[in-house]
């Protein structure tokens, strides 16, 4: 026999190992549903690959989970005739986690009072609950179609070893995977059969292949039965399926531990024939915002596991769904590239896609308060389909809520311009990267002394979906940010001759700033939007909005100073009248040239941006203070 290698774990790995082996977790059964479920994928994957290549299963055609039970030895043995590894998957799945978000997460368990380790299932890291109760683990496969046997061990420490046999009586069938657990003193508890043969009943009834349990105390020519119901649960009537086993399926379709919030099981008939059964999380995934947007729907063929990887099955935006579908239409022999703009799928997609943005407005309408739980955990994923799906976008609109200016609470469109004043012709918002600093704004200062409510977008995809979408409802969507306000035509305020001279009164101020900061903003000029503040930046009526520039500059996407700003001053404000007077003596003008820029420097800082030159700024900050203090 080759000599074992021995390699080490990911970084993440032996700390997920750590938290695990030195938890003070209850519910360490959580390890059989983990095993038993990676088995039953195992299975899966075989009896999809057999569609095209009949031989790999011909010799052991019964797919099935066997747990053996074995006081004597201290150990408990997880047998599945699957797919089985080679040395490259044991590598790759045994000693690696790649799925992103794995660091915060581990961050958040060494950090977590409870060490709630059942939210594993969350990475696909189930294999790795085996070390709550073992001491030592080993996993014996062989690949279907290869004849290399390897054998893989590890205590659970830093690292593993991988070595080859010829063995071929390690395994019972000539393909599969066998994991054998030398139990610890506190994982005895697993050497019962009923107790395993419970667990198996409570967490993996739903699974499709048949899980048997044995301790050796069977008779030879005792046929055993299957301890699940090993019938695919979404073919079973719904009045025949409880809201406990919807959940377990759930938990091992979705590799999610909360309950669902939301279950969807139907079946669809006419032209084509599918069943669904779908589930909307409680919480969020640790993936969710996961670059590679992947959903984790799980595609079958008449019963039968094809891929979990189906992006043309649902849109990123719908990335939070979990669950399958069973397609009665398409060939069980499909492949990766015939799902790809294939009529049958497209067609399944619509549907799917329509029925999930209905159900969740039937939700909205009739659960205000859970919808909007929904709506914190996944708005901002959903929103990202008005920016990309146009067909949908006027029904992503429909159920979507916003925070606004007027009230604490979410408020959806129509209670918007449900609440509008007459005059009001637009729908207001205002874009930003925090909650706080935009309800702070100088920018919407006018819009509060009026009563006029403003949608409050925080959320980066909104900066996007608002530049692609002109209106709702004939309402035009308008930026607070950019272009002329419009709010003395909505408050029916006349401005009378007095208030028109005190605004030509500011002319020469407004020249001296126009000549001052020429090189730093486009224009300058009075405005009603102003109540507190003495100026404020805002970006011309055909720029960029300035929250999505922002973001194209953080990720290099667009050169820094593009655009250049619109200064508005508020005439009625002390300072800016005081500056108003000055610029009409000659003696004043260098005071009046350094406050113009002390104003641009402290608008940018009002707005989250950086001074455009730091130093020049703290330098005329002090020699303003200093001439202030001294007169």
């Amino acid at each position: 026999m080759p000599k074992s290698e021995k390699l080490e774990f990911q970084t993440e790995v032996s700390q997920l190992l750590k938290l695990m082996i030195n938890s003070v977790y209850s519910e360490k059964e959580v390890f059989v549903r983990e095993l038993v479920s990676n088995a039953s994928d195992a299975c899966d994957k075989l009896r999809y690959l057999a569609t095209t290549k009949e031989k790999l299963i011909q010799d052991d055609p019964d797919l099935k989970v066997k747990i053996q039970v074995n006081k004597k030895a201290n150990s408990i043995s997880f047998i599945d005739n699957g797919i089985g590894m080679n040395k490259k998957d044991l590598i790759a799945n045994l000693g690696t986690i790649a799925r992103s978000g794995t660091a915060q997460f581990i961050k958040e368990m060494s950090e977590s009072k409870t060490k709630d380790l059942s939210l594993i299932g969350q990475f696909g890291v189930g294999f790795y609950s085996a070390f709550m109760v073992a001491t030592d683990t080993q996993v014996t496969t062989r690949k279907a179609g290869e004849n290399k046997i390897w054998i893989w061990k590890s205590d659970g420490e830093s690292n593993f070893t991988i070595e080859e046999s010829d063995d071929l009586d390690l395994l019972e069938s000539n393909r599969g995977t066998k994991i054998d657990l030398i139990l610890s003193k506190e994982g005895k508890d697993y050497l019962d059969k009923i107790k395993i043969e419970d667990i198996i009943r409570r967490y993996s009834d739903h699974i499709s292949i048949p899980i048997f349990v044995t301790d050796g105390t069977e008779k030879k020519d005792e046929s055993s039965e299957p301890v699940n119901s090993a019938s695919a649960i979404w073919t079973r009537p719904k009045n025949k399926i409880t809201k406990e086993q919807y959940k377990e399926f759930y938990n091992h379709v979705g590799q999610m531990f909360d309950d669902p919030w939301m279950t969807s099981h139907y079946k669809a008939e006419g032209k084509i024939e599918y069943t669904v059964l779908n589930f909307i999380p409680s919480t969020k995934p640790f993936d969710l915002y996961d670059p590679a947007r992947e959903n984790r729907l799980k595609l079958y063929v008449k019963k039968v596991f094809i891929t979990d990887n189906c992006p043309e099955l649902i849109p990123p935006y719908l990335r939070f769904l979990r669950g399958i579908i069973d397609s009665e239409d398409l060939p069980l022999n499909i492949s990766r590239e015939m799902l790809q703009n294939n009529p049958v799928v497209t067609k399944i997609r619509n549907a799917l896609v329509k029925r999930t943005i209905s159900d969740l407005k039937k939700k909205l309408l009739a659960d205000r308060k859970s919808f909007e739980e929904f709506w914190n955990n996944f708005g901002p994923v959903l929103k990202e389909g008005i920016y990309e799906d146009f067909e949908r976008k006027d029904s992503l609109l429909e159920i979507a809520l916003f925070k606004n200016l007027n009230s604490d609470k979410l408020i959806s469109l129509d209670e918007y311009i449900e609440a509008m004043p007459k005059k009001q012709k637009s729908i207001y918002f205002i874009t930003g990267d925090s909650y706080q600093n935009i309800v702070n704004s100088p920018i919407i200062e006018g819009y509060k002394s009026r009563n006029i409510d403003v949608l409050i977008l925080d959320d980066p995809v909104d900066s996007f979906w608002t530049s692609a979408t002109p209106n709702y409802k004939e309402k035009d969507f308008k930026s607070v940010t950019r272009g002329v306000d419009d709010l003395s035509n909505i408050d029916g305020k006349k401005k009378d001759e007095k208030e028109n001279k005190e605004d030509k009164s500011a002319d020469p101020l407004i020249n001296l700033l126009k000549e001052k900061l020429k090189d730093k903003v486009k224009d300058v000029r009075t405005s009603s939007r102003l109540t507190d503040s003495p100026a404020c930046l805002v970006s011309d009526e055909s720029a960029m909005d300035p929250q999505l520039e922002k973001i194209l500059q953080q990720h290099n996407q667009l050169q820094q100073g593009v655009s250049l700003k619109i200064m508005e001053i508020n005439p009625n404000h002390k300072l800016i009248k005081a500056l108003t007077k000055m610029s009409k003596n000659k003696d004043s003008i260098n005071k009046v040239e350094d406050a113009a820029f002390l104003l641009y420097e402290q608008s940018r800082i009002v707005e989250g941006d950086k001074p455009s030159d730091p130093i020049a700024f703290s330098k005329k900050l002090i020699e303003t203070i200093s001439a202030s203090i001294n007169s």
